[in-house]
């Protein structure tokens, strides 16, 4: 199973400091999503990561700059629904129903399905799914290793996510919120379960 981290959607000091660190501790996959950050945000970002870390990362924003900075891929949401014309790369996509995933994963490397529990970055958001549909999901066939498990991630849920079939688990809210802590000793923590 793989840990994915979204990124915070606001810039913080020593942002990219934290994600080389996450980079160090093994992290394979990061999703750069900054809503409403302007061109020149995002690039200065990109350019204060180390160059050999830059193919781990998917961005949700400013897909133009994927190719020129030799990301991991793009990823599809609400914002940005569609690939450039000519991008040959990998795609993701965001997806909030099981009919959804459906549609979307046979065109895509894998797919995220939100919320699987209630959020801890964003408040009132709740688990749209019972345990007994994800289930019923797994059996027949709709969860399996391209769909990647969002939505209030924490350490008590991993063995749960890979029992239900998911190719991985998302989390936001509950490694950043360790980043005035310990943020590199959860992430090992995290990755011990996977």
């Amino acid at each position: 199973m793989k840990l994915i981290v979204i990124t915070l959607p606001h810039f913080f000091e020593e942002e990219a400091s934290a994600i080389t660190a996450l980079f160090d501790a093994g992290l394979e996959t990061l999703h750069l999503r900054k809503p409403g950050a302007s061109e020149e945000e995002f690039v200065s970002l990109l350019r204060q990561l180390p160059a050999e870390y830059r193919q781990r990362i998917v961005t949700h924003e400013h897909f133009q700059w994927a190719t020129e900075f030799g990301l991991k891929g793009i990823h599809l949401n609400g914002r940005n629904p569609q690939a450039p014309a000519n991008y040959t790369g990998s795609i993701s996509c965001s997806c909030h129903s099981l009919s959804e995933v459906v549609e979307r994963k046979p065109s895509c490397q894998y797919v995220f399905l939100s919320p699987i529990y209630d959020s801890i970055s964003k408040e009132g958001y709740s688990s749209a799914y019972s345990y007994e549909t994800l289930q019923k999901a797994q059996q027949s066939g709709i969860i399996n290793a391209k769909v990647m498990a969002l939505g209030g991630i924490c350490l008590q849920h991993l063995p749960e996510v890979k029992a239900l079939g998911f190719g991985g688990a998302v989390l936001l809210g509950d490694v950043w919120k360790e980043k005035e802590t310990d943020l590199i000793s959860h992430f090992r923590d995290l990755m011990q379960l996977v």
